[in-house]
């Protein structure tokens, strides 16, 4: 009897030692997840500050942020699930079912949000190779504006209107940035037939040096006018193709003023800016003459 006794003491103590050795080690697993995630978010945080700290765009530092919340979120998940699935091992739960349970769920929930799984990749390749900045003008399928926001789910788009658009980075096929490194200011100057190309160009030169030496518009000027010629003859003007590299996002403005300063340049000129215009023709009869417009029955009718 109490040997029996002294036997199941011995077994008790032994399950006693077994549960204190799978609880130290599932607490130094724990720790041990928590010492490796805490290390590799240090990393990704100390090298996104020294990337950072090398470039003085405002825009590439918040890229930088967002991708290193990205990467730390990663680490997160992997290292917690690798831990989970040591303290399973621990307790004694087979984790090769609960693996495959894993799996087909991942595969049935991956089926049904096609869209989402598409939009985080996007997003973050967006990021990343940084085709869409904070404060640039894009324009992303049929939606353009100002970029007011760029996360892994959506890029969030202002028109001139004041409509916010938000597209879906699933949807982006294609990224039209008018306002990366530097822009355009092109424009289309009409001037009648009859008129002198060269005279045009030369006033369309000095207007354009009178606004390089501007105080307000020459800093957002980055080359002189580049006039690329004659462009088009139209049904009622001659088109003379230029444009102003600028500043980015400059482009509208440095075109609307210049614009403006060239019509007031051509006036004291005398170089006319032709409007649309119909030239009628009455005909003629097989001797060459031609018969008389009823301007008179016309002003009749019209005062009827």
């Amino acid at each position: 009897m109490q040997e029996q006794f002294i036997g199941l003491v011995q077994q008790w103590w032994g399950g006693i030692g077994l549960i204190a050795t799978a609880l130290l080690r599932i607490v130094l697993i724990i720790v041990l997840a928590w010492i490796v995630s805490a290390v590799l978010q240090r990393a990704v945080r100390n090298l996104r500050e020294r990337i950072a700290g090398r470039i003085d765009d405002r825009e590439a530092h918040k890229r930088a942020q967002t991708l290193g919340r990205v990467f730390r979120y990663l680490i997160t998940v992997v290292v917690s699930l690798v831990a989970g699935m040591l303290v399973l091992a621990e307790l004694g739960v087979s984790v090769a079912p609960i693996l495959g349970a894993a799996g087909v769920v991942g595969l049935a929930v991956g089926f049904g949000a096609q869209s989402l799984v598409k939009d985080y990749f996007t997003g973050f390749f967006l990021l990343l190779e940084n085709q869409i900045r904070q404060g640039d003008v894009v324009q992303l399928g049929d939606h353009s504006g100002v970029v007011e926001e760029v996360t892994l789910r959506f890029v969030q788009l202002r028109d001139y209107d004041g409509n916010v658009h938000y597209v879906p980075n699933g949807t982006i096929s294609s990224v039209i940035n008018m306002t990366r490194d530097f822009s355009f200011a092109v424009m289309d100057i009409r001037i009648a037939f009859r008129e002198s190309v060269e005279d045009a160009m030369a006033v369309m030169q000095d207007v354009a040096a009178q606004m390089r030496t501007d105080a307000s518009f020459g800093p957002r000027i980055l080359d002189d006018l580049e006039i690329a010629g004659v462009n088009e003859w139209a049904a009622s003007a001659i088109i003379i193709r230029c444009r102003f590299r600028t500043l980015p996002i400059e482009q509208w403005g440095v075109k609307r003023e210049y614009l403006r300063r060239l019509k007031a340049a051509f006036e004291a000129q005398g170089i006319e800016i032709p409007l649309p215009h119909l030239t009628v023709y009455a005909g003629q009869d097989k001797n060459g003459g031609a018969p008389a417009f009823m301007l008179g029955k016309t002003e009749a009718l019209a005062a009827d």
